[in-house]
């Protein structure tokens, strides 16, 4: 796979056009996105099929019944956590292909056993004007995403104009 090479992880998504959208975002970074169970929603529901457009064939995804099970088919591997509740900010994590961002259902976020977990590596925010409570799921992935990429020098993207 071309693209990011860091692997994302939804922890029991609950709301459908994120996780389209995520899809979509998946396919044109390249990444992998994960969705650990319990889903929220059917895979085929209208609006996730929506917000994923026609990106489904282009994306790599894979479904697994829960977070441990996730954690077997990545991990060993760095594990950021994202939330809110961080200390650690975006631009001070330097991201290496293979590493998973893990983000928490809408709208409760990754719960505190999820947070405290010894397999996390670090918990990651996304900086925020102060006084704002938190990024809608699939906008936090992308701004993620593309942070490891760039600092990646978008490895296997598009080429950039010189100058």
């Amino acid at each position: 796979m071309t693209g990011v090479g860091v692997r994302v992880l939804f922890d029991r998504p609950c709301i459908p056009p994120n996780t389209g959208n995520a899809i979509r975002m998946a396919a044109g970074a390249g990444c992998e996105l994960h969705l650990a169970g319990p889903l929220g929603f059917d895979l085929s529901e209208p609006h996730l099929r929506r917000a994923g457009l026609d990106y489904h064939d282009l994306a790599h995804v894979e479904v697994h019944e829960d977070l441990e099970a996730a954690y077997s088919r990545l991990l060993p591997a760095r594990v950021w956590a994202f939330s809110a509740r961080a200390d650690l900010a975006l631009p001070q994590v330097r991201f290496a292909p293979g590493d998973v961002l893990l983000f928490g259902p809408e709208p409760t976020g990754l719960a505190e056993d999820v947070l405290a977990d010894p397999r996390v590596t670090a918990r990651v925010r996304i900086p925020m004007l102060p006084g704002r409570r938190s990024m809608n799921l699939s906008n936090a992935a992308a701004v993620a995403v593309y942070e490891a990429w760039r600092q990646q020098d978008y490895h296997g993207g598009m080429d950039f104009p010189a100058g």
